[in-house]
C-alpha cells in the first residue's frame, strides 16, 4: 500500500508543497476505449477514496516530472495515473498527455482536474501489461508509484519498450524498504493468506534494486539508472487514526479487511495491524512515518542519456 491519510487527510511536512485538485466521485458514462482482459486479477483501485492518498503524493510527482525533463510538445504516457498527478504536471508544461489507469472512476477525477486547470489530457482505462498506444509512439513514459504495482514486471517493461520511440525515455518512482506503509502492507498480506489457508506468497519484485531492475531492462534492450533517495513524511494525530482511515479509504486495505471480515477475523486482524503501525511510529506524541523512494530513468540501450 502507498501512503495513506489519517483522521482527515494525514499531513506532509511543511517543507513539501502540496498541489490540490477537486474530487469527483461519479463514474463516467461512456464505455472505456480500452478494457483490461477479464482474466487479469488486480485490486479495484476505484474502491474507497484513493484520491486522498494521491493528493499526498504530489511532491513525488513534482520530483518525477522534473527528473524526466518533460518538454513542451512531447507525447507523454502516464501509466497507473490514478487521479493524474504526473499527467497534470506534464500537461501544464505543454506536453500531449495520455493518462492510463485500471480505474475508470479515478480517471474521471483526473479528467475533472484537467478541466478545472484548462488542461487537455486524454484518459484511457488500461494496465501496464497492455498499454493502449501504438508502437514507437511515445516520447516519455511516466509512472508515479504505478508501474511498481504491475503483476508481471517483465510484461510491463516489455510494453514500455514497445511504445517508446527510439530516443524516448521512461521515468518512474519506486518505494524503498522501510516505513509504516510498507510494513502494514506486508502484515495485511500475511493476514489475508493466513485467513485463506494459503502458504507464503511469492516474493515481490525489488523495483528499487539497481541490479534487479538493470537485469529486467537489459532483457528488453533497455538501460536504467536508479537515482538518489527522496523522502515523504506523513503525520497523523495517532497510530489509531492513521490505521482507521487507511482501512476505511485505501483500496488495498479495504480489500484485505473484506477477506478478514468474511472469515470472522477482522478484529484480531486490526489489532495486529495496529501493533505494526505502533512499531513503525516515529513520534510518541502522535504519528509520523518517513517513506523513502527513488526515481528510475530508463532508455533504449545505446541512446544518449
Amino acid at each position: 500500500m502507498g501512503c495513506l491519510a489519517a483522521d482527515g487527510p494525514c499531513t506532509i511536512e511543511p517543507a513539501l508543497s502540496l498541489g490540490r485538485f477537486s474530487v469527483e466521485t461519479g463514474r463516467t458514462a461512456e464505455e472505456p476505449e480500452y478494457a483490461m482482459p477479464p482474466e487479469r486479477s488486480a485490486p479495484d483501485w476505484g474502491v474507497g477514496s484513493y484520491e486522498r492518498t494521491a493528493e499526498l503524493l504530489w511532491p513525488a510527482a513534482h520530483v518525477l516530472v522534473q527528473a524526466a525533463e518533460v518538454r513542451s510538445g512531447e507525447s507523454v504516457l502516464d501509466v497507473g495515473s490514478g487521479t493524474g498527478n504526473a499527467a497534470l504536471l506534464a500537461a501544464a508544461g505543454g506536453a500531449w498527455v495520455v493518462a492510463v489507469d485500471p480505474s475508470e472512476r479515478l480517471l474521471g477525477v483526473a479528467q475533472q482536474a484537467a478541466a478545472e486547470r484548462s488542461l487537455d489530457i486524454a484518459c484511457q482505462v488500461g494496465d501496464a501489461a497492455h498499454l493502449p498506444m501504438p508502437d514507437s509512439s511515445v516520447d516519455c513514459v511516466l509512472s508515479n508509484f504505478g508501474l511498481i504495482f504491475a503483476p508481471d514486471p517483465n510484461e510491463a517493461i516489455s510494453e514500455v519498450a514497445r511504445v517508446l520511440r527510439p530516443e524516448g525515455r521512461v521515468a518512474f518512482t519506486a518505494w524503498l524498504p522501510g516505513g509504516a506503509a510498507g510494513a502494514l502492507s506486508a502484515a495485511a498480506q500475511d493476514l489475508v493468506r493466513s485467513a485463506l489457508g494459503a502458504g507464503p506468497g511469492p516474493r515481490g519484485f525489488d523495483w528499487h534494486d539497481a541490479g534487479a531492475v538493470g537485469r529486467l531492462f537489459t532483457a528488453h534492450s533497455m538501460q536504467v539508472v536508479v537515482g538518489a533517495a527522496h523522502e515523504l513524511v506523513f503525520t497523523a494525530s495517532s497510530p489509531e487514526a492513521y490505521l482507521d482511515t487507511e482501512l476505511s479509504h485505501h483500496p488495498m486495505a479495504i480489500a484485505a479487511m473484506g477477506v478478514l471480515r468474511d472469515r470472522g477475523v477482522h478484529r484480531s486482524g486490526r489489532d495486529r495491524l495496529l501493533e505494526v503501525v505502533r512499531q513503525e511510529n516515529e513520534d510518541p506524541r502522535g504519528f509520523r512515518s518517513t517513506a523513502r523512494y527513488v526515481v528510475l530513468l530508463g532508455r533504449h540501450a545505446g541512446t544518449a542519456r
